[in-house]
This record gives structure tokens, sequence and C-alpha cells, in this order.
């Protein structure tokens, strides 16, 4: 772990416009530097640099945050590896922590287990290179599958020995534990003896997201029907298949370049491509694609592109990933190779020109795609026709942004000649039916007490589980408002006007943080947002012991919620000129703070009074016992008062 003190030091010495420079030309504009930004496709430059606050903003894609969070954003790195990152180029010395047994059992675990799979990669990569029987096998077969050394020892390609157990020997003379060489999947058991899972192999090791080994995919040399084709290393605590892709390592910075991900199904696919210079290509490990896959890539780009066989298989397979894709609210784009080809075969065959004019001219979205393939299957076929059109609508159905919804069905209305009313009710029916399942409904059950609205809400919103669009809670702007002060002023001074015990008129001087979270706490008013709350209760925190949060504390908090709300909320787009060269005097928030703090109290007071006095009303017109109603009443008439109180002094006229 790293020390505090340590990662306070790595904070205050890096400086985002140093940080930043090393992978985006700057320009200067005013106090601050603008460039094109890194993480989206632009060409009028949103990128801002702001080096008096230390942090970074692009305002088309509203990424933010601090020197941590640009090079976990930029390398893709965990908080304490982009720590480290910084402290290497700043010079600074870590010291790691003493942890407790617990954290060392279960760290002491997952670096043993890194450790022993970069050992055996090496032994793997070192054995082909450098034994007679290394090159006359291993390395033949992957200079006659067309592999050059570059890529061969780019992604560390190996073999394992046809010997029973040379590998398992040798890393256990080295002092690795027999147990874990067992739990990692490099070595198997049988009565008592142990043996090689990977021998007579050629070794694919597959890498995390940081280049760490984390398992292996072993190809049988030999037609032998009893051996499997492929052995790969077993679930962990480091590794897990479905969580997996091959060649994301090498790839990721790449598809967040192009804004666009290839996937393929086979190890030699991803080689060949990166070979020929595609390198924005990732494969799905030995698996059907999974949901956490699909997630992993959306981290770098919405856009992919499905590239495989021209067999049945390959067909069926890009049909069945089509959906899964999609309901991750991702585009994607088919394209299916010639039938005698697959991606390796087509990339070693072909010179990168056509490949490129290939994939560019033959890439189609899911609607053609499937159109195309399943009405060649029905024909002239009035009955398999219309189920293709189901079909079809119910791949659209798992779409949750409604309004790609509605662009795929005018564009489905178009290619089938269908009336687009027609297959908007199928997909409506198709909704409904969801909505039903999604509530626990059989499907014959009434359902006329459902409201209209929360229909419309379901299906704007798919999945439930995760709403694309969720409301905005009542006060949730005038919290952000009084969050945003705290964080620019929080410790800034006000001179006020109050009484004392004897209802003397005094004159006394409290903090802004003082002023705001006192005052909402006397009137027990707490904050709905949970980000926004954070903050709140971070300065309630720095009020008791006396010592107030500072703004870098947000900005690099480890909370990626708190660190991109507080960039958000200290960015702007825009600057004052010094007009007072020009002899013009323009009010800032500074010349009017103490107004805009008690006006931005009152607002937000105003606007949850506002909130309770609506649930009141509804109350109120669902009772009818006559004690209960004047009970309401006088609560109604007591927030009346209150609120009307607030409004004459934010000069609001109440109508109603």
């Amino acid at each position: 772990m790293i020390p505090r003190d340590t990662i306070a030091q790595i904070l205050e010495t890096a400086r985002i416009e140093d940080v930043v420079n090393e992978f985006v030309t700057l320009k200067k504009r005013g106090s601050n530097l603008i460039g094109v930004c890194p993480f989206h496709k632009e060409k009028t430059p949103s990128f801002n640099v702001n080096p008096a606050r230390n942090i970074f903003k692009c305002f088309g894609c509203g990424k933010a945050g601090d020197s941590v969070r640009f090079i976990m954003e930029h390398e893709h790195y965990s908080y304490p590896e982009a720590l480290r990152y910084l402290a290497k180029k700043y010079g600074i010395k870590i010291e790691e922590r003493e942890q407790t047994p617990e954290e060392m059992a279960a760290q002491n675990e997952r670096e043993r287990m890194f450790n022993i799979n970069s050992f055996a990669q090496k032994y793997f990569s070192e054995t082909m290179l450098n034994t007679d029987e290394g090159r006359s096998v291993g390395l033949a077969y992957f200079r006659e599958r067309g592999f050059r050394d570059a890529i061969i020892n780019r992604f560390q390609l190996g073999y394992c020995p046809n010997s029973g157990n040379a590998f398992t020997e040798f890393a256990t003379k080295n002092g690795y534990d027999k147990d874990l060489l067992i739990k990692v999947g490099l070595t198997g058991s049988y009565e008592n003896r142990l043996y090689d899972r990977y021998q007579g192999r050629v070794i694919f090791p597959i890498h995390n997201l940081t280049g760490k080994v984390i398992g292996f995919g072993g190809r049988i040399l030999t037609s032998e029907k009893t051996k499997a084709k492929y052995v790969n290393s077993p679930e962990s605590e480091i590794y897990n298949k479905s969580q997996t892709l091959y060649g994301i390592f090498f790839a990721r910075n790449e598809i967040s370049r192009l804004d666009n991900c290839i996937l393929v199904e086979g190890y030699a696919d991803v080689l060949s491509m990166h070979q020929a210079g595609i390198e924005n290509v990732v494969a799905s490990s030995g698996t059907s694609l999974t949901t956490e896959q699909i997630r992993m890539i959306s981290r770098y780009t919405k856009n992919v592109t499905m590239l495989y066989d021209g067999d049945a298989a390959g067909i069926h397979a890009a049909l069945r990933g089509t959906n899964m894709v999609l309901e991750e609210g991702m585009n994607v784009r088919i394209v299916v190779l010639p039938p005698e080809h697959d991606p390796d075969s087509f990339v070693q065959q072909n010179p990168i020109e056509y490949v490129t004019k290939y994939l560019a001219d033959n890439a189609k979205d899911f609607i053609s795609f499937k159109t195309n393939l399943l009405l060649k299957d029905a024909k002239n076929d009035p009955i398999k026709k219309a189920s293709v059109i189901k079909d079809i609508v119910e791949t659209i159905s798992v779409i949750p942004d409604p309004i790609y919804r509605a662009t795929y069905i005018k564009e489905c209305s178009r290619t089938l000649e269908v009336a687009e009313q027609t297959l908007m009710n199928e997909l409506n029916k198709i909704l409904r039916a969801k909505y039903r399942k999604q509530l626990g409904l059989d499907p014959g059950q009434d359902t006329s007490y459902l409201s209209y609205q929360s229909y419309q809400s379901y299906s704007q919103q798919q999945p439930v589980e995760e709403p694309q669009n969720p409301s905005i809670p009542i006060g949730f702007y005038q919290e952000q408002e009084l969050v945003k002060l705290l964080l620019t002023h929080g410790s800034e001074t006000l001179d006020l006007e109050g009484k004392d015990d004897d209802g003397n008129d005094i004159v006394y001087t409290t903090t802004i943080a003082s002023l705001i979270v006192d005052d909402l706490k006397n009137d027990g008013l707490l904050f709905r947002d949970p980000t926004h709350k954070k903050v709140f209760d971070a300065f309630d925190r720095g009020l008791d012991t006396g010592i107030l949060p500072t703004t870098q504390e947000f900005i690099s908090s480890e909370d990626d919620d708190v660190a991109r709300l507080a960039a958000d909320l200290l960015s702007t787009q825009y600057r004052l000129d010094d007009w007072r060269r020009h002899r013009i005097v323009v009010k800032t928030e500074n010349d009017v703070l103490k107004k805009t703090v008690l006006m931005s109290i009152l607002r937000f007071k105003d606007m949850v009074i506002e909130d309770r006095r609506t649930a009141l009303v509804k109350e109120l017109q669902s009772c009818s016992d006559p004690d209960d109603q004047l009970i309401l009443l006088k609560k109604k008439k007591h927030l009346d008062d209150i609120r009307n109180r607030i409004n004459r002094d934010l000069g609001i006229v109440i109508t109603k």
C-alpha cells in the first residue's frame, strides 16, 4: 500500500501541464492551455488544461480530473498504477506501508500467481528460442504460420517441452510452490505424480490491461484425437476468462484512437491482424462473447466491428454476439469474410491495402446483415418472412436508447418494405412483454392499473436495473450550486450581521463552509445526491476537527465520482478578460460572494420545501378524515409561511 504522505507528495509534485504535454500538444490560451482531446475524435480543440487548479477538462466528451486521473484514463491504469507512474516520472521513492495480515495474505496470493505466470512465460519463450526442441518444433510452427520474430516477441509466444514435467521440475527447483503451480493451471497431478499441463504445446500468454500475464492458452501440434486441441488456464483469483480479452493490452490505445474495436475469435487471428498493422483487434479468448468482455471494450469505444469466418459457424457466431453488444448500448457492424477464409488466412494471403478496403466496403450494420441473411433463407415464403421481421424487431428491442431504436425501425421499414407503424407496434408489444416480465406478471394478467408513464419510462430506460437517463432528483442543481461554493470558497470567511444573547446587533465572522453546513443541518436538510453528500460530509467532518478539506483533496480523491464532480465544477470553458486595464469594472462571483452564498442556501431550501409542500397537497387530496385534514392543513400553512419568507428574500413573488 502507498502511504498517504507519499500520495500527497506525488499529487503536489505532479503538474498537470507537464503530464498532459507528454501525450497532447498544448497551446496557450489566456491563463489556460488547450489541445485536441486524446479521448475522442474532434477537429476543434475542446480539451482544456488549468495549471492554476492543476486539472484538465474536455468540454467535448466531459472527461476531467487531475494528473492521476489523466494517466488512469489515457493509459487505462488503476489508481495505484497511475500513482507509481507519476512517482517514477518525478523521481519520488515509494516506500510501501506494512499491510495487515489479511491484506498481505490476499495480496501475496495474487502476487505469487502473477510471479509464477511471469516466470513461466519467460521459461516458455526462452525454451522456444534457445533449445533445439523449442526451435525445431515451437518456433518452426509459428514461422510456418507466417508470424515474424517481432510479433512473436511482442506477444511473448513460447513452447513447453514434450518431456512430461520439465517445466514443473525447473519451477520447484527455483522455489515455486507446487500447490500454487497446480492452482494456476501450469502443473497437473495424477496419482501423486506431477506433470506439465502444456507439455508439447505452443504457448499463447494472456495479458491483463496492465500487461501482466494472467493465464495461458496452449495449442497441441499433433493430430492426436484423444487430446484437446487447446488447453487454457483454469479460473483463478487473477484469471476469469469471461472477463478477459486476448490482445487487449496491445490493442487498447489503438482502439481508443480509432474509436473502434475489431472483434475476432482466435489467437492467430489477433496475431496476424496486428502483424499486418491493424492493431485495434482483440479476441474473446476461447469463449463465446460475454457481457463482461463487451463492457471491457466499452471502456475504450462504443463501436464494435465483428469479424468472423465466412462459414456457417462463423455467421452464427456473429448472430449470437450481435444482441449482446446492442444490449450494452454499443454500435455494432459485422464483416463476414469469404467462405474459404478466417481472419488469419485472409490477412496473411492478401495485401494490407486490400484487407483494409475489404473491411471498409463490407462492414454492415446489424439490420442489413441480419435482413440479408435471413431473407435469403425465407425467399418468397410469407410465413418465413414474417418470422424474419419478428426476429429483427426482437433484436431492435434490446437496444437501450429509444432514439436508436426508432432509427433502426425506420431503416428496417425501408429494407423490409413493411409499414413503419406496423414495426413500431410490434416493438411496443415486445417491450410491454418485457415490462410485464420485469414486474413478475403473468402474460395474461390485467395491467390496466399500471400507468402509461411507467411503461414509457421502462421502454426508454432499458435495462431497468441500469437506466440510461435516470430522473434528476429534486434540488439536484441547487445542491450542486452549494457544492461548488464549498469547493471554491469553503475556507474563506464572511462578515455577517446578527444578534447576541441580549438582542444587541453584532457583526461576526464565519467560514462559508460553516455557514452552509451548519445552516442546513440546523434545519434538518440533507443532500439527496450521494456524491454531493460525500462532499458535504467531508466539510462537516472538517468543521468538527478544525481542518477543512482542500480543493486538491477532492480533485485527487480515490472516489471516481467525487473526483469527477470536483473537476467538472471547477472547470469553465470561458474566461473573464482583464477588463480593468480598459477601466471597465466587471463584478465576479468573489465581489458578491456573501449574496451568492445566502441566495444559494435560500434557493435550495425553497426547492426542498416546495417538494415537501407538493407531497403534503397530494396527501391532503387523498385524506377523508376531518381531523387528519386539519392537521395536514396546519402543516401546509406552516410550509407556505416559510416558503413566502424565503421567496421574499429571494425577490420572488408567489402567485399560487
